[in-house]
């Protein structure tokens, strides 16, 4: 009887652990790109791990990085601060979404100024990147700060160094308050800076600013807070002073017409509103249309699926802004574009 049933098991065995194998597969998917979503990204994987059993494998490598990586089919999905436009997706046949709204600030090390009392504005933040304004006691600046004590220190600027979202987000920002910002350095994931340090993601540009006295740098919202970092107050397109603040995203969210933008193709920097962050920003998702591996493309959807439901709070958390539940519903309309070789969707609405 053993050596009847032994076959049998053996049998069972192979054919129980191929599909396991193939079910494991679609339980570990990966992504790389943008150090703006990271905080809030672990999070989300961590949390979905421990309630799903499900892996999500990221590489905070910068957004330049992320759209490499997806454009090569080495990851199932790439995030961006940078939407990619219409023609660049159809060229590589991908599709993108918004995932969450955050936004760029500029930190500050300056001995005895307090975080969120220093005002700046895009033309100041400009000229300093531009290397026209070279110290704190530059009267345009001390103009608008009155109440402080700036001294006469050097301006140490800081800037990204790889290619980066966050740095699309700020210089898309400082292009739309600078003419001559627009004209010498222009808009991208990596420009040409006039003048300034470089460091890797968020975190190198953090870890920068906060060890040089003087400096200025841009990180996302979350590695302020988390680094305790000084920040400052922007004026918006109002000409109110702001602070960062999920409100301050939200405001700024509001106005962003998502429908009426070809492929998600928006930028949210200097939009109207007294509340308005004039340096919000969003991160996008990139897939590919045809999967490869429908399976890992089913199970990253369903994984972005449950971050606009129950990872609203983990972002929130950290004050990113969840998307509004009519982008939700828009977004994952286009989902269904999303097919395995055999041209079947591996997503369907509401499972």
């Amino acid at each position: 009887m053993r050596r009847y049933l032994a076959p049998g098991i053996m049998l069972l065995a192979v054919i129980f652990g191929g599909l396991y194998a193939s079910a494991k597969a679609a339980e570990n998917i990966s992504g790389a790109g943008s150090t703006f979503v990271y905080p809030v990204l672990s999070k989300w994987a961590d949390a979905y791990r421990t309630g799903r059993g499900v892996a999500v494998n990221y590489q905070s490598i910068g957004s330049g990085g992320g759209i490499k990586q997806i454009e090569n089919k080495t990851v199932d999905f790439g995030a961006s601060d940078a939407p990619l436009p219409p023609a660049e997706l159809d060229k590589f046949g991908l599709l993108q979404f918004p995932l969450v709204i955050g936004g760029d600030v500029p930190v500050v090390n300056l001995p005895g100024i307090e975080p969120g009392k220093l005002k700046l504005t895009g033309p100041i933040l400009a000229d300093i990147y531009l290397g026209k304004i070279t110290k704190w006691s530059d009267k345009a600046i001390v103009a608008i700060n009155p109440d402080l004590k700036l001294s006469d220190q050097a301006i140490a600027v800081v800037h990204r160094s790889d290619g980066s979202g966050t740095t699309y987000i700020w210089v898309d920002y400082l292009s739309k308050l600078s003419p001559e910002w627009k004209e010498k350095v222009g808009v991208n994931t990596s420009v040409e800076w006039p003048v300034g340090l470089g460091g890797k993601g968020n975190e190198g540009v953090a870890a920068l600013v906060t060890r040089t006295s003087g400096a200025i740098g841009y990180v996302e919202y979350a590695y302020a807070t988390q680094n305790q970092m000084t920040y400052t107050q922007v004026q918006n397109k109002e000409g109110v002073f702001v602070l960062p603040k999920k409100a301050a995203f939200q405001a700024a969210a509001a106005y962003a017409d998502w429908a009426a933008a070809p492929a998600f193709f928006l930028m949210l920097t200097d939009q109207p509103g007294n509340l308005s962050w004039p340096i919000t920003g969003s991160v996008f998702i990139l897939m590919y249309k045809v999967q490869n591996k429908p399976e890992n493309g089913k199970t990253a959807l369903q994984f972005f699926d449950w971050v606009y439901s129950d990872g609203k709070l983990l972002a929130e958390g950290l004050d990113y802004v969840p998307m509004p539940a009519n982008v939700v519903k828009l977004v994952e309309s286009t989902w269904t574009q999303i097919k395995g070789a055999d041209n079947q969707p591996v997503w369907v609405m509401g499972h």
